[in-house]
């Protein structure tokens, strides 16, 4: 996920002055120019959420169709002026901001052609994950950065851990099958294994449950092992936050890289000698 503070802008005066006030919150407009992008966010959201409720379009739909029409403007025309005034374009078009900007646009519009799309304009609000860093808050983004990262090493492991799940949930409902004897809700393997993921997941929804002695004994196996289920992936994800965070120390000097083993000499990406 690049930053946004790493693109350059283009020499000309007044594209520098709109990209201080585009990308920047250090200056009053940019300030004000950040707070009104979040606000029509918030603006375009409601708007949407709206309009999926019939008393609320059918008395408003022309108002709302104004105003989305006037946010959509002004976001194409801010999208336009982001790539305009930076030189690496394709850094910001290729970044994570770029790419969620661009699809706050799109669908408006698709919307001409497929009018069901424009309730993807709720991807607007993760246009908001502006806000850390116009309040200055880019260490709540750190700690973003972090968990990413932790997620990222114990993917394999996440990998192992659900390719079990799958096997053990296929097991108990084919096993769920045979015993039920095709009651209500066990009358297909597919089916008993639905019952066997929502059970071993704890969500329970009761819509399905056994009702032979032995289909509720594996019930209760499947509901204890729920709660362990749980704690697996936690416990992955929870360890490897502690060893990033203790490990977040260590950074090279030379190309800033964070990500360092913990028995390296050597940073992975410059081959400079670690202190």
């Amino acid at each position: 996920m690049e930053r946004e503070h790493n693109l350059v802008p283009e020499d000309k005066l007044w594209k520098r002055f709109l990209y201080r006030v585009i990308y920047r919150a250090d200056t009053k407009l940019g300030k004000l120019f950040d707070i009104t992008l979040l606000s029509l966010i918030l603006i375009s959201t409601a708007i949407i959420m709206m309009e999926s409720v019939p008393q609320l379009d059918k008395r408003f739909h022309r108002t709302f169709l104004i105003l989305e029409w006037i946010i959509s403007i002004f976001f194409t025309v801010e999208y336009w002026m982001r790539i305009s005034v930076v030189k690496n374009k394709k850094n910001y078009i290729f970044s994570f901001f770029g790419i969620i900007d661009f699809l706050a646009l799109v669908p408006f519009f698709l919307s001409f052609f497929f009018p069901v799309t424009k309730y993807f304009l709720i991807f607007r609000m993760l246009r908001m994950l502006r806000v850390f860093r116009i309040f200055n808050l880019l260490d709540f983004m750190n700690d973003g950065y972090l968990i990413v990262r932790a997620l990222k090493h114990s993917s394999r492991k996440i990998y192992i851990f659900l390719l079990f799940l799958i096997i053990f949930s296929v097991i108990v409902g084919s096993l769920m099958f045979m015993v039920e004897g095709g009651r209500p809700g066990f009358e297909t393997i597919p089916q008993s294994i639905y019952w066997a993921v929502v059970t071993v997941t704890t969500v329970g929804y009761g819509d399905v449950s056994p009702i032979t002695p032995m289909g509720k004994f594996f019930a209760v196996i499947l509901m204890l092992a729920g709660y362990s289920i749980i704690a697996v992936p936690t416990g992955i994800v929870t360890a490897e936050m502690r060893n990033k965070r203790q490990n977040l120390e260590k950074i090279c000097d030379q190309c800033g890289n964070e990500d360092i083993d913990d028995d390296a000499r050597y940073c992975k990406q410059c081959g400079k000698k670690l202190a």
